[in-house]
C-alpha cells in the first residue's frame, strides 16, 4: 500500500501556532519550530491553512504583524466546530480529506476532528518541530511547481472568487479569462513535473498509473510512444503544467495508456480539448483511439469525460477497462479557449 502524503497542514492558532491565547493578550510570539515548519513545507509544495476558534479580524492582524499571513490559504477562523472547518478547507482547496493533517494543542479538538474525519492525520502541538521529518510530509518529488504551488493555488482561489461574483453563466465568465492552452511533446525539463503529476493526481486520472523519471524518459525517446504535456494560462497568470498524456502508437490503433489533468482546472474544458486532439491525431492516420481506464473510487469524472467523447468499453483485463472510439468528426476547441502547439506530425 502506498504511503500517505500530506498536501495541506491545517493549524490551530492559540498555544499551537503561537504562544498564549489571542483574546487574553497572547499571540505575540510563534511557538518553537513553527516558522521553520511553515517555510520548509511551503518549499516542498505542501499548503497551509487555519482552523481556529478566534476573532477572525484580530487573528488576521496578528498573523500579518508576525509576517506569516501569506502562508495560509482558505483559512477558517470563527466559532464553529473544527471538523466543519477542516471539511470546508478540503472543499475550498479541492483536496481529499486523506491528504490533510490537523495540528492542535487541545486533545478534545483533535478527537473531534478524528471522529468526524478519520482520514485526517491529527497531531499534537508538541509534535510541530518534528513534522518536517515525518514521512507523510516528505514528497517523493520536489519540482519548480512544488515551490510555487501556494502561489498557483492562490491564483485559483482568486479566479473562483471572481467567478462566484460574476452575474452571468459560467460560459460567459470563461470567455473573460483569455485562456490559452498549449499542448506539446514533453521535453527533458518537463519530466520531473510529469512524474509529480502521476503521483499527485487522482480525480482526473484515467488509470492512476505512476511512472518514474527513467520510465518517462524512455517514453520520450521511444518512436512508438507520445508523451504530451499541457500548459494553461489566463489573465490571472499561469496554472503551470496541468496535463499529461501517454499514447502508445500501434499499427492497428493508438492507445491512451494514461490521461490526467490537475484538479485545479476542473470545469475549464481543458481535459476534453486534450482528448479531442488525441482523437484527431489517431483519426488522421485512419486509426481508432483506445483508452485504458481503471476505476479508483475517485476518478468517475474522467470516465464521464471519456464516455461523452464517444468511448465505449470493448474489453476488460481484471480491473482495467479498455475503451475505444472509432474515427469520426472531432469538435473544435471551445470559443473561450485558444489552443497553441499541438501533437507532433499533426497539423494544427
Amino acid at each position: 500500500m502506498e504511503e500517505r502524503k500530506v498536501k495541506c497542514l491545517v493549524w490551530d492558532l492559540d498555544e499551537t501556532l503561537w504562544e498564549g491565547v489571542l483574546l487574553e493578550g497572547g499571540g505575540g510570539r510563534l511557538r518553537p519550530g513553527v516558522l521553520e515548519t511553515l517555510q520548509t513545507l511551503d518549499q516542498r509544495g505542501i499548503l497551509h491553512s487555519l482552523a481556529s476558534r478566534n476573532d477572525s479580524d484580530l487573528a488576521r492582524r496578528r498573523l500579518e504583524e508576525l509576517g506569516i499571513w501569506e502562508y495560509f490559504l482558505a483559512p477558517e477562523i470563527g466559532w464553529g466546530a473544527k471538523s466543519a472547518s477542516v471539511a470546508a478547507i478540503a472543499r475550498a482547496l479541492n483536496l481529499g480529506l486523506d491528504s490533510l493533517a490537523f495540528v492542535d494543542d487541545e486533545p478534545y479538538e483533535r478527537e473531534e476532528v478524528a471522529f468526524a474525519h478519520p482520514e485526517v492525520l491529527c497531531l499534537a502541538a508538541s509534535e510541530v518541530s518534528g513534522i518536517r521529518e515525518r514521512p507523510e510530509f516528505q514528497p517523493r518529488l520536489r519540482t519548480l511547481d512544488s515551490a510555487r504551488r501556494r502561489h498557483l493555488v492562490r491564483l485559483d482561489l482568486d479566479r473562483r472568487e471572481e467567478e462566484q461574483r460574476f452575474p452571468g453563466p459560467q460560459e460567459d465568465f470563461l470567455a473573460t479569462l483569455g485562456m490559452v492552452f498549449t499542448l506539446l511533446a514533453a521535453s527533458e525539463e518537463d519530466l520531473e513535473r510529469a512524474e509529480e503529476l502521476t503521483v499527485r493526481t487522482h480525480q482526473l486520472n484515467t488509470t492512476g498509473e505512476t511512472f518514474n523519471l527513467e520510465e518517462l524518459r524512455g517514453f520520450c525517446r521511444s518512436p512508438g510512444h507520445l508523451l504530451l504535456v499541457g500548459d494553461l494560462e489566463d489573465r490571472f497568470g499561469p496554472y503551470g503544467r496541468i496535463g499529461l498524456a501517454l499514447v502508445e502508437c500501434g499499427a492497428e490503433a493508438w492507445t491512451l495508456r494514461l490521461l490526467l489533468m490537475s484538479c485545479r482546472v476542473l470545469g475549464r474544458g481543458v481535459g476534453t480539448v486534450m482528448l479531442h486532439r488525441l482523437m484527431e491525431a489517431a483519426f488522421a492516420r485512419g486509426l481508432p483511439l483506445r483508452a485504458w481506464f481503471r476505476p479508483n473510487g475517485r476518478n468517475e469524472m474522467m470516465r464521464t469525460t471519456l464516455r461523452f467523447a464517444g468511448f465505449r468499453e470493448v474489453a476488460r483485463e481484471g480491473e482495467l477497462r479498455i475503451l475505444q472510439v472509432a474515427p469520426r468528426a472531432v469538435p473544435a476547441p471551445p470559443a473561450h479557449l485558444e489552443l497553441r502547439g499541438g501533437i507532433p506530425g499533426v497539423p494544427a
